[in-house]
């Protein structure tokens, strides 16, 4: 039986909105140790995505010099000093800033196979799982890798 977005999505997703100053978005990844966050406007419907990558960008381009020693330090996953939240709980900037409008996405029905074609295709490291236009989850390399592991080898191989 294949394995789909249903089966291995993570249901329980935190969102923002678009108005979520980028501080407040630092302090959600930080406390939830997530690595991105939907972007839900008021009728809930997706219309973004902003990871870690996305929050520290701006700080590269404009402030390289400034922040060169906490961008060494930071990497995925990890929790971020507070040195750095308090630097950017300034930010005027909000999610609808540094958004990333194009979201690729899946939906619940999408195989393993699929799935994983998805984030190599188009680079990105998660995918929030549709059904229709609701936002019902969301499937990252982790989980692809957590699912390869436990499924037999023709089950994943053959799609």
């Amino acid at each position: 039986m294949p394995i789909t977005a249903a089966d291995i999505m993570t249901r329980e997703i935190v969102t923002i909105s678009p108005t979520t100053r980028v501080g407040e978005v630092a302090r959600i990844l930080s406390e939830r140790r997530v690595s991105a966050l939907p972007v839900c406007d008021e009728n809930g419907h997706l219309v973004g995505i902003v990871s870690e990558g996305d929050v520290l960008r701006p700080l590269r381009e404009s402030l390289a010099s400034k922040r060169a020693e906490w961008l060494l330090a930071l990497a995925e996953g990890e929790n971020l000093s507070p040195e750095f939240l308090d630097s950017i709980s300034a930010d005027t900037r909000s999610a609808a800033d540094i958004m990333i409008r194009h979201v690729i996405t899946a939906e619940e029905g999408a195989e393993l196979p699929h799935l994983a074609e998805l984030m190599i295709r188009y680079n990105v490291k998660r995918l929030p799982v549709m059904s229709g236009a609701k936002l019902v989850g969301i499937v990252s390399r982790a989980d692809l890798i957590k699912a390869l592991a436990r499924a037999p080898h023709a089950t994943w191989l053959e799609a």
